[in-house]
C-alpha cells in the first residue's frame, strides 16, 4: 500500500518504521531539520527496552499537494498541532484518513473534512499506545513488546477497516476496534491528565511523588471527578473497567499507579522531555469547557492544575 504517515515526531516514526516493515512504501511528511535527518541517515528509531536500534529508508515531503494521493493517510501529531493540518487534508486528494493521538475534538475534526473536502473522506480516529523523546538524528521509543492502536469512527462501525487492516497485514501490531472513539479519546483525557500533573507537583522528583500518598490519592479523586464530569454530560466512560477501578479497585489502582511513577519507564514516559506541555495545556482548556457545561466542581483535578504552568489556571 501507499502510505503516508503526515508527522515524523516519536510516535509518527514508529508507526513509520512498523509499517515499512510490514512491506508498504511508505512517505513521511516532515519539516525542517527533521527533512535533512531522514534524506541522509534515514529513519533511526532506538528501541528502548529492546536495546536495540533500527534505521529503515523512507521517502520524505515538506507539503502534502492536493493532487497526492495515498491508499491511506495516519496523521499523527500533537492535538495542538492538528487544526493547522486540516485544511491541507481537506485540500488532497486521498480519500482514508486517520488522525492518531490525544484528541479532544473529533467530531469537530470530522464535520471540518466532510463540509470542506474535495473528495468524500473516510475518516478514523486512532491511539497508539507508545511514547518516547527525540534526540539529535534519531528518535527514542518506548514501548512494549506489542504496541497497540485502538481505532475507530464516531457512534458507528468502520466499514472501510480493511483498508486499515490490509496496511498492518504483515506487523507485529494490534488493532483494537471501538466504534465511538469520541468517548474512548475523552475518557483517556480524564486518566493522563491528572497522571501528568504529578511531576510538576513533585517538582519533577518522581522518586518522592511515589512515596507520597496525599498527592497519589489527590490524583485518584481527580481521575474521578474527570469521569464525573463525562457522566454527567451524558457519556459512558470506557473501557468500563477504568471507572471501575478507580472507584471499587481503588487500593489496587493506587498500587499501580505508585508502581508505575516508581518504575523507570513511568519516570520516563511522565517527564518533561515525553510530554507535550503545549498539548496538555490544549486538552486542559477543552476540560475546563466540559466541567463549566457539567457544572460540577473538581477541587482535587484544580488543585493539581494549579501545580502547573501558568496556562493551565483557569476560573
Amino acid at each position: 500500500m501507499r502510505i503516508l504517515i503526515y508527522g515524523a515526531g516519536v510516535l509518527g516514526s514508529y508507526l513509520a518504521h512498523v509499517l515499512v516493515r510490514g512491506d508498504n512504501d511508505v512517505t513521511m511528511l516532515a519539516r525542517g531539520q527533521r527533512v535533512d535527518e531522514l534524506q541522509k541517515d534515514g529513519l533511526v528509531i532506538r528501541h528502548y527496552f529492546q536495546l536495540h536500534t533500527t534505521v529503515d529508508k523512507v521517502s520524505v515531503i515538506r507539503e502534502l499537494r492536493p493532487e497526492d494521493e495515498y491508499d491511506l493517510i495516519f496523521v499523527v501529531m500533537k492535538y495542538s498541532d492538528f487544526q493547522t493540518v486540516l485544511p491541507v487534508l481537506a485540500a488532497n486528494s486521498s480519500r482514508h484518513v486517520v488522525i492518531t493521538g490525544n484528541n479532544a475534538s473529533p467530531a469537530e475534526m470530522l464535520d471540518y473534512l466532510q463540509e470542506n473536502s474535495l473528495v468524500e473522506k473516510k475518516v478514523a480516529f486512532a491511539f497508539q499506545n507508545s511514547g518516547g523523546w527525540r534526540e539529535e538524528g534519531r528518535m527514542i521509543c518506548v514501548r512494549g513488546p506489542k504496541v497497540q492502536m485502538s481505532i475507530g469512527g464516531l457512534g458507528e462501525e468502520l466499514i472501510w477497516r480493511s483498508v486499515i487492516d490490509q496496511a498492518f497485514v504483515n506487523t507485529n501490531y494490534k488493532l483494537t476496534y471501538y466504534e465511538d472513539m469520541e468517548v474512548w479519546l475523552k475518557s483517556h483525557m480524564m486518566l493522563i491528565l491528572p497522571m501528568n500533573f504529578i511531576s510538576p507537583a513533585s517538582n519533577g522528583n518522581l522518586r518522592q511523588a511515589a512515596g507520597n500518598k496525599k498527592l497519589l490519592n489527590q490524583v485518584i479523586d481527580a481521575i474521578d471527578e474527570g469521569h464525573q464530569v463525562l457522566e454527567a454530560l451524558g457519556y459512558t466512560v470506557m473501557p468500563a473497567s477504568q471507572p471501575k477501578l478507580v472507584r471499587e479497585k481503588r487500593k489496587m489502582f493506587y498500587i499501580g499507579l505508585k508502581l508505575v511513577i516508581a518504575a523507570p519507564f513511568g519516570k520516563i514516559l511522565l517527564s518533561d522531555r515525553a510530554v507535550s506541555a503545549d498539548e496538555m495545556n490544549a486538552l486542559h482548556h477543552v476540560f475546563h469547557e466540559l466541567k463549566q457545561r457539567a457544572n460540577i466542581p473538581t477541587p482535587n483535578w484544580d488543585q493539581l492544575a494549579n501545580h502547573g504552568p501558568s496556562v493551565f489556571k483557569l476560573t
